[in-house]
């Protein structure tokens, strides 16, 4: 019979230790394994996670959270998508909606139909067809928006404060038996089959443990230093290597949306909180230095800074592997992919929910080992690849960064998705994919890249059927997303934050 764990050691906090306690003290309650994370208060957070995607709200379900105490609680807002501002050329913007475009017919992908609409002359573009764009654009939101539509017509996300979620989580996780250690490691030590035996604090403390989470950041203690995996750089795909960030003072209200606006050598991203606005400029050294950087971020601004920038240097990429032995690595101890579609959270979520899929018992079973790293590291290669489209897919000549951007090689399985659209629109996603159909669509489209024919089993419907179809579909997106309230008016109902 197999041996359960008697403890596991979260080793960091932060989002992602907090999100792993929180997990596993949700669904661990056999009251025979112990559960400790170890944090010291000296050692700071990178903390600038503070847009998510939509699976979010899987993982508030699973843990029986609230959702309206969540909001108020970590000062959050809605988001519904993701502008982009001037990432296809200067003056061009397009918007990445949470939620589908239109509806298939007798099985074949709405956008099929919106290809062969547009070759009969029709000039509409594709977000016109999204509930969520036309929500957003009108600053509009309910949790409730979608009623009368499918279900994956309608969804949505958070724009939170991230050190505030840590805290919520924490909350959350020692109420539920998590015990929390106040200590900065010093030392790991490995026992004779090379796996971890025991960690050492600076104040002596020793804390042994059956399995261990390394959350501990970009130095990846535990799973890089100590069990010397290796980091695969994929800095030659994703060049930016540097983030300035700083919060300023709302001056409108929130927007259920992130703004991500391309600059000369990256982007600057904006999310709005309700207290507060989120800033930061993503950008590679070798084009823009970093005092340039926080003029740039600082004379963009909506409203007053409330503090100075803060710089973060990052590469981009994964460990070979984020599970060896019996220590599994998460957030930024696994791997890092720029915060561009907003999946650092989601990166920790989905791992901490395989996880949970195949908690080890006391062998470590390799099969298991290896069938949860085929997963992780696959979800960072896909993010790889949609993350790269945005900076290939462009017509900016403007700057050495965007030529270098625009002249890159791309991996194999990028190039073949991109190509086969080209032809006739086909985009082909597999079920264990992160972004789905809408995501490739709305950045493939918005960023040029346009197909030259449809399939031709779109042209099963008679020229005025199909054209009489889109009108409806456009009017009742429009009808029913002017009917919903304000961001701003939801928000105030629902779950209006309490003053700090």
């Amino acid at each position: 019979m197999a041996e359960r764990l008697d403890k596991i050691v979260i080793v960091g906090g932060g989002t992602a230790g907090w999100m792993a306690a929180a997990g596993l003290a949700r669904n661990l309650r056999n009251g025979h394994t112990r559960i400790q994370l170890v944090e010291s208060d000296e050692i700071g957070t990178v903390g600038v996670g503070e847009a998510t995607i939509p699976p979010i709200r899987n993982f508030l379900s699973m843990l029986q959270i609230d959702e309206n105490d969540f909001v108020q609680k970590t000062q959050a807002t809605f988001k519904l998508g993701i502008e982009f501002v001037d990432w296809y050329q200067p003056g061009h913007r397009y918007m990445h909606p949470f939620g589908r475009f239109g509806a298939d017919i007798d099985g074949l992908p709405f956008h099929q139909y919106f290809l062969r609409s547009r070759s009969l002359g029709k000039t509409h573009g594709i977000e016109d067809f999204s509930l969520t764009t036309a929500a957003a654009k009108q600053g509009r939101f309910a949790a409730s928006g979608g009623q009368g539509f499918p279900p994956n017509h309608w969804t949505y996300a958070y724009h939170f404060d991230a050190s505030l979620v840590a805290k919520y989580l924490r909350d959350y996780a020692e109420a539920r038996g998590v015990q929390r250690i106040e200590g900065k490691v010093v030392d790991v030590s490995l026992d004779k089959d090379g796996a971890i035996d025991t960690i050492s604090l600076e104040n002596g403390s020793i804390i042994d443990g059956d399995f261990f989470i390394d959350c501990t950041g970009f130095r990846s203690l535990l799973l890089g230093e100590a069990l010397d995996v290796p980091f695969k750089d994929w800095s030659h795909y994703l060049p930016c290597n540097r983030a300035v960030a700083v919060q300023s003072e709302n001056v409108e209200a929130p927007i259920p949306y992130t703004r991500s606006t391309a600059k000369s050598a990256g982007w600057q991203w904006r999310i709005p909180l309700q207290h507060r606005t989120g800033n930061g400029y993503v950008y590679c050294s070798e084009h823009l230095s970093d005092d340039e950087a926080s003029a740039t971020l600082l004379g963009s601004l909506d409203g007053e800074p409330l503090s100075d920038p803060r710089l973060i240097r990052f590469n981009t990429g994964r460990r070979d592997v984020v599970w060896k032995k019996n220590c599994l690595a998460l957030g930024l101890s696994a791997g890092f992919l720029e915060p561009l579609e907003s999946t650092a959270i989601h990166l920790i979520q989905i791992s901490v929910a395989w996880l949970l899929a195949l908690l080890p018992d006391k062998s470590f079973n390799a099969v298991e080992i290896d069938e949860y790293n085929r997963l992780v590291t696959g979800v960072y290669d896909q993010t790889r690849d949609f993350l790269l489209l945005h900076y290939k897919a462009t017509e900016r000549d403007d700057s050495d960064f965007w030529r270098r951007c625009r002249s890159m090689e791309i991996p194999a399985s990028l190039a073949r998705r991109m190509d086969l659209f080209r032809a006739n629109g086909r985009c082909l996603i597999g079920g264990d994919e992160l972004f789905a159909l809408t995501s490739w669509l709305a950045v493939m489209m918005g960023q040029g890249v346009t197909p030259e024919g449809y399939n031709e089993l779109a042209s099963s419907l008679k020229d005025e059927e199909l054209l009489a179809m889109m009108e409806q579909m456009r009017g009742r997106i429009a009808q029913t997303s002017q009917s919903l309230p304000t961001h701003e008016q939801y928000i105030s109902t629902n779950c209006a934050a309490l003053q700090l």
